[in-house]
């Protein structure tokens, strides 16, 4: 996923610096996607990946980072869970 000077969402093939998005986590965990490139010239305000309530991207000058728009649930793909070694499991390799 990209974003254009205009604040347009697109895909690419390629991975351009319009690829690029800061990723924000919040107290609430819900993770905002600033574009690394581009801002507002005026105010410096950060452009933002944002979706309608009908599930059509925002043009990423519209939308704010306070805005439920703008706002993702990351979803876990995978755990690993791994147990801590203990010293009782550790082979001492110098022992006959």
């Amino acid at each position: 996923i990209a974003m254009n000077a205009e604040g347009y969402l697109y895909t690419s093939a390629d991975f351009t610096p319009e690829c690029r998005f800061k990723e924000c986590v919040f107290e609430n965990y819900y993770v905002t996607y600033s574009s690394a490139l581009y801002r507002q010239r005026e105010s410096g305000r950060s452009w933002y990946l944002g979706i309608n309530k009908e599930g059509q991207p925002m043009k990423g000058n519209r939308v704010k980072k306070t805005k439920a728009a703008a706002h993702f649930l990351p979803k876990l793909l995978e755990v690993a869970m791994y147990h801590e070694p203990s010293l009782h499991n550790v082979v001492d390799p110098s022992a006959p």
